[in-house]
């Protein structure tokens, strides 16, 4: 399947957003931006909540947050079937799929650099979910 990545940010994360989407398509990853466009504070829930809606409906295979903390993963995670975590360097991300399956991580803009954020990113969607126990543990996520 062909990987679509939803990426969402507040005032907090918009730079950060706007150059992991320019990495991503250079990947020739489709990407669809759902906001915000600028560094005019906003509240994150309504951007947030938008593309997780999209992958946990399946218009879009993982999602990427990214705001000042990565806290903005609360959000998301309140919609079933999403499984984001805060991720703040690569094997943190490498885990978050390999252990839990995560569909979507948030990153913290101002907690790492450009370059680490990348490099985070560039883990996470080439790292490969384990399954076995982990699976079962993602089952009961749900019970």
């Amino acid at each position: 399947m062909k990987k679509t990545i939803a990426i969402a940010s507040d005032h907090a994360g918009y730079e950060y957003k706007e150059f992991l989407k320019s990495h991503l398509k250079s990947k020739g990853i489709e990407v669809k931006d759902f906001g915000t466009d600028s560094t005019a504070p906003v509240d994150y829930p309504n951007f947030v909540r938008a593309a997780a809606r999209s992958v946990a409906e399946g218009q879009h295979t993982l999602g990427i947050i990214v705001g000042g903390s990565g806290n903005e993963a609360i959000v998301a995670n309140r919609l079933r079937g999403i499984r984001c975590a805060v991720v703040w360097n690569e094997r943190t991300a490498c885990l978050s799929k390999e252990h839990g399956d995560c569909n979507m991580i948030a990153i913290g803009q101002r907690q790492m650099s450009k370059e680490e954020a990348v490099a985070i990113v560039d883990a996470w969607l080439t790292a490969e979910f384990k399954g076995g126990r982990h699976q079962r543990r993602i089952d009961q996520i749900d019970e």
